[in-house]
C-alpha cells in the first residue's frame, strides 16, 4: 500500500494539536501501522541541552514515536526550531533569521516523497491561519502540499466558532477534511463532549473528542 500524508491543522494556538498528533501516532503504532510523525516547523524550542526540551512539541512527537532525543532525530522531525514562542514569521526575525515557504514545502513534499509505507503525519504550527513566513500562512503551507487535514479543535469557550470557521475555511479551498478531534481544555466550561457535539452538527466531517490522558479513538485511527 503506498505510504499517505495527513496534515494536522489547528483552529487555534495551544489547543492541544500535539497532544492529538501524538495520540494519534501512538495509536496507529499500536495497531502496526508504520508511521512517522514531523513538525517541520516550530517556535518555543528550547536547544536539546536545556531540560525545557523534554516538554517541547518535538521532544513529545519524538516521545510517541519511540525515538531518541539526539541531535539527528530532532533535525529529522523539527528542521525549523526557533526559540521564542511566537509565531515563527517574528520567532525567526529575533534570531536574524527567515524562512521562505517554498523551502518549507519542498522539505515537507521530499519526506512524502521518500515515505514508502504506512503514513506520514505532518504536524502545523500554531492555528491554520497563523502566519508561517513573512508572506504565507498555514493554510498556504496546507495547500501548497496538496494532501487532506484533520483538524484540531480545543473545547473552551469560543471553540465552537473558532473550529466551524477553521473547517468552512478549508472546504472555501477545496482542501479534504478527514476529520476532526476535539482536544479537552483545561477548565473548559462546557464538557469536551458536548463542544464535539456541537461541532458535529456543523462540520461535515466525522467529529472525535478525546479527553486528557485517554487514548486516540480507534474510529479516527481508522480514518487515517
Amino acid at each position: 500500500m503506498p505510504a499517505r500524508a495527513v496534515f494536522i491543522a489547528g483552529a487555534g494556538t495551544e489547543i492541544g494539536k500535539t497532544y492529538v498528533t501524538a495520540a494519534l501516532t501512538r495509536r496507529l503504532r499500536a495497531l502496526g501501522r508504520p508511521v512517522r510523525t514531523l513538525k517541520p516547523l516550530a517556535s518555543g524550542v528550547p536547544p536539546l541541552g536545556d531540560p525545557g526540551f523534554a516538554e517541547s512539541d518535538t521532544a513529545r512527537l519524538l516521545d510517541a514515536q519511540d525515538l531518541a532525543l539526539d541531535e539527528a532525530a530532532v533535525a529529522a522531525c523539527s528542521p525549523w526550531r526557533f526559540s521564542a514562542p511566537l509565531s515563527p514569521d517574528q520567532a525567526a526575525a529575533l534570531e536574524g533569521r527567515s524562512l521562505d515557504l517554498a523551502d518549507l514545502v519542498g522539505w515537507c513534499r521530499a519526506q512524502i516523497a521518500g515515505t514508502r509505507e504506512g503514513t506520514l503525519l505532518i504536524e502545523g504550527v500554531g492555528g491554520l491561519m497563523s502566519p508561517v513566513t513573512e508572506t504565507a500562512t498555514g493554510l498556504d503551507w496546507l495547500r501548497a502540499l496538496g494532501v487532506p487535514a484533520v483538524l484540531v479543535s480545543g473545547s473552551y469557550l469560543g471553540a465552537i466558532s473558532h473550529a466551524l470557521t477553521a473547517c468552512e475555511t478549508l472546504r472555501l479551498h477545496a482542501v479534504p477534511l478527514l476529520a476532526v478531534a476535539v482536544s479537552e481544555s483545561e477548565g473548559a466550561p462546557a464538557p469536551a463532549s458536548t463542544v464535539a457535539g456541537a461541532i458535529a452538527r456543523h462540520a461535515g466531517a466525522p467529529v472525535f473528542c478525546l479527553r486528557r490522558d485517554e487514548p486516540c479513538p480507534d474510529s479516527l485511527a481508522d480514518l487515517i
